[in-house]
């Protein structure tokens, strides 16, 4: 037995060797799990009705406001603009996923999912400074505005956003770009609404300057909404744990499996946006149980939304110290 192990422990060439050689004491798991079955047809029919529902609006908002003089409906064209450059790119991200694995990228274009979500919160962060700029310069220089104009307009755009909202509903919890997009046709539906309320009160006062407040209040309720969207895709960019996600309730679930002795050298990320990864060392003390062991942990892992693991087994005698437990 301990002939059989005495390598364990060793990284590189001779690791390999070894695993080749006695294939118990290095196992990979590539099983599927999510967050609950996303439809994919269901999912790509919701993201074009929202990419062409959002861009007709864009159009006919930016030409109402640009014509009744509104900072309130061009601002907000401008970040619905924003909003189809996101869907747009969160639908690639989505397909991209979709393709097979190949000898250059062993795990597909998962990771896309990730770059899209912060890429997407990075344009709503862009087009909240260029909001806060035209709303501060219309506070300083009203302008004479059609309220009633831009109330219906806006109007629309609830109508709008909040179909959209709708189609992404159902995926929301299963997916960090799906519900970045739902987040931001929710919000926009609520920013709608908003500039509905500015044309009442400045065709019922006459207070135009009120059109840039409520330019300022569109972008705080995008900052509060995108923050945990930038939040989420910058750590899962970065190889963070995902959120959610314990380190030491896993390795306290792995360490109640019968015929585990120790866990250590572990690592979890993401490798896309509904999709986890870990890696591990595991101190068994029956090696004549490993894959018994093996399929508990994994099943266990499966069960926290670890849907990858790849585990490395140990046994007394062949327990990695030192420089050997960072390989």
């Amino acid at each position: 037995m301990e002939e059989l192990h005495k390598h364990e422990a060793q990284c590189g060439h001779n690791h390999a060797e070894h695993s080749h050689e006695h294939n118990h004491t290095h196992s990979h798991g590539h099983h599927h799990h999510h967050h609950g079955n996303i439809n994919a047809d269901s999912l790509n029919k919701a993201f074009i009705w929202g990419i062409v529902l959002n861009a007709l609006f864009v159009v006919v908002e930016f030409l109402i406001g640009f014509f009744a003089g509104s900072v309130g409906l061009i601002s907000d064209a401008g970040h619905n603009l924003s909003d189809v450059a996101s869907l747009i790119l969160a639908m690639l991200a989505f397909r991209l996923a979709k393709i097979h694995t190949n000898n250059n990228y062993t795990y597909g274009y998962k990771k896309m999912t990730i770059h899209v979500s912060l890429i997407n919160a990075v344009i709503l962060i862009i087009a909240v400074a260029f909001i806060i700029w035209e709303s501060i310069h219309k506070l300083f220089a009203a302008e004479v505005v059609e309220g009633k104009m831009i109330s219906i307009t806006a109007a629309v755009g609830v109508l709008v956003n909040g179909v959209t909202a709708w189609l992404f509903m159902k995926d929301k919890e299963k997916d960090l770009n799906v519900k970045g997009a739902y987040l931001h046709m929710a919000a926009d539906a609520l920013v709608s609404i908003g500039v509905v309320v500015s044309g009442i009160i400045i065709m019922l006062t006459g207070m135009y300057w009120i059109d840039g407040v409520i330019g300022l209040v569109v972008a705080a309720i995008i900052i509060y909404s995108t923050f945990d969207l930038l939040h989420d895709s910058l750590r899962l960019a970065l190889d963070g744990v995902p959120e959610g996600i314990s380190v030491d309730k896993i390795v306290e679930g792995m360490k109640n499996i019968a015929n585990v002795e120790d866990i250590h050298h572990i690592h979890i990320w993401a490798i896309s946006t509904t999709e986890n990864a870990l890696t591990s060392h595991v101190f068994i003390k029956d090696i004549n149980r490993l894959e018994e062991t093996k399929s508990q942990i994994k099943d266990y892992l499966q069960h926290n939304n670890i849907a990858h693991s790849t585990l490395e087994f140990e046994v007394k005698g062949t327990h990695c110290s030192g420089k050997n437990c960072g390989c």
